[in-house]
């Protein structure tokens, strides 16, 4: 199956688009596969763990990562819905270090963002509610885990909501300015 590969301003940070069959039943897609990502020059990324998440609209994820050398890439799709998808680059001596790229992501179009190693990811959920669905390169090591404050000025992201629906850990992150990279 093809897929469609694209850069964003951030070195890295990729649009996936898969081919997707629509007729009056529905549609089918293929969000993984390994020759389609081999031939698009991906298959240097080696998934080992899928993660889903529900949310309710006006909910606010993010922005996370886990350290290394438990850092992890992720594949990101929203299955059911509508998220406005958000990415920091926090690579030292990076071009662009501190620097926020969002996409709106949804199930009309299941398309994706191939996140790696070295970003900050969050999301805001914009439609009633949100499955949302990631690959990842590494599983999840808790004490690797680390954060942004999602509403940091500096990082200049509109996340569409009014009223955020955040984690009691997502309103501890430290901003940018109080932030020291591991990567």
């Amino acid at each position: 199956m093809p897929l469609t590969v694209s850069p964003t301003p951030l070195a890295g940070l990729l649009r996936v688009q898969p081919h997707v069959f629509g007729d009056a039943r529905g549609f089918f897609l293929e969000l993984h596969n390994a020759q389609a990502f081999a031939a698009a020059g991906l298959d240097s990324y080696a998934w080992v763990q899928d993660n889903l998440s529900r949310s309710v609209q006006g909910t606010v994820r993010g922005l996370h990562f886990q350290a290394p050398p438990y850092a992890q890439a992720k594949l990101v799709c929203c299955l059911e819905g509508r998220v406005k998808d958000v990415v920091v680059d926090i690579r030292k001596g990076s071009p662009t270090y501190g620097k926020a790229y969002a996409e709106v992501l949804d199930s009309d179009r299941m398309n994706m963002l191939l996140i790696p190693e070295g970003f900050a990811h969050g999301f805001s959920v914009l439609s009633t509610s949100c499955l949302f669905f990631y690959k990842c390169t590494s599983y999840y090591h808790k004490p690797s885990e680390g954060g942004l404050a999602w509403d940091d000025p500096a990082l200049d992201i509109d996340w569409e909501v009014d009223t955020p629906i955040l984690s009691a850990k997502d309103e501890q992150n430290p901003p940018l300015a109080r932030f020291n990279s591991p990567f």
